[in-house]
């Protein structure tokens, strides 16, 4: 999966707006975000409605894969049109394009990766399947179940609880190294090390 030369395409999911910044449905932007910290470069805007940043992940040298971090500026249940413009711009295999997103059914920080598959009801997931089909990569960040009858939309719209923030970097940080690992070692070495 990973011998190729072709560029890998990383989309954090979230909502664009201070407004939901700190929301668990914006996990996949603050994971993007981190990763573009390490890479020592910042956001630019490009022409599919995203904020993009260009860099390589991976050892010095002929092994390290070139890669896109991507935060769509449409709102979560319209990913799919900038996530397909990028990979067409940028000419990315579908199999190289990952989607770092919330999943209400793992614990909270829980990490699972996988390759295609349903969306669980995620409308990031929905809009994306609907335009480039499954085959796509997803590091899925456990965000829990709602708490009694909480309205899930609600849930996800709200902040991290203050007993969540204390660990949140961590587990953001863990995630971004899962990406990391995705690309640089493939998929199965990132599940083995970070399917928890």
């Amino acid at each position: 999966m990973t011998d190729d030369t072709s560029p890998w395409l990383v989309v954090g999911l979230g909502n664009p707006g201070g407004e939901y910044a700190g929301n668990r449905h914006n996990v996949g932007f603050m994971v993007a975000d981190l990763l573009a910290e390490r890479m020592g470069a910042r956001f630019k805007a490009h022409k599919s409605r995203a904020q993009v940043v260009e860099g390589r992940v991976g050892p010095p040298g002929p092994a390290s894969r070139r890669v896109v971090i991507a935060k769509p500026m449409s709102f979560m249940n319209l990913s799919g049109g900038p996530v397909t413009a990028l990979r067409d711009f940028y000419k990315v295999p579908v199999g190289h394009v990952v989607a770092v997103h919330d999943e209400l059914d793992i614990d909270y920080g829980a990490l699972r990766l996988k390759i295609g598959g349903g969306d669980n009801g995620h409308n990031g997931l929905k809009s994306i399947t609907k335009s480039l089909g499954a085959d796509y990569c997803r590091v899925r960040f456990g965000i829990g179940r709602p708490p009694g009858r909480m309205d899930v939309a609600a849930f996800v719209l709200k902040d991290f609880s203050a007993a969540e923030r204390r660990e949140l970097d961590y587990f953001v940080d863990r995630a971004a190294d899962a990406v990391e690992t995705l690309i640089a070692d493939g998929l199965e070495r990132a599940q083995g090390t970070y399917n928890s």
